[in-house]
């Protein structure tokens, strides 16, 4: 991967220069990205399917929207309970009213 003739693509492009284009790009080839967990997308799946904002399902779930966010962001795993509660909002989208009245 020619790192600078992609660096200049994306920033002609963007019709500027990119501070940190380059370090990242080279990170990126070196493998040293970010990585996504799979509850990580677990997370942010059941979010979507639901349609709900951060808060809005962070309330559902009972649980503060800063450990969503956590969550969501890959900073920490959802507890196993949290886990399958999510799998179950995945498959089955109509439960979050269900929560919402309990």
């Amino acid at each position: 991967m020619d790192i600078e003739k992609i660096a200049q693509a994306i920033e002609a492009d963007a019709g500027m220069a990119l501070d940190g284009l380059r370090q990242g790009l080279s990170e990126m080839q070196a493998g040293m990205g970010r990585v996504t967990t799979a509850e990580q997308l677990l997370v942010r799946s059941a979010r979507a399917t639901t349609g709900l904002s951060q808060q809005a399902f962070a309330e559902r779930i009972q649980t503060p929207v800063a450990t969503l966010r956590d969550w969501e962001q890959g900073r920490f795993a959802p507890p196993g309970g949290v886990v399958c509660l999510l799998r179950l909002i995945v498959k089955h989208p109509e439960l979050i009213g269900e929560l919402d009245a309990a």
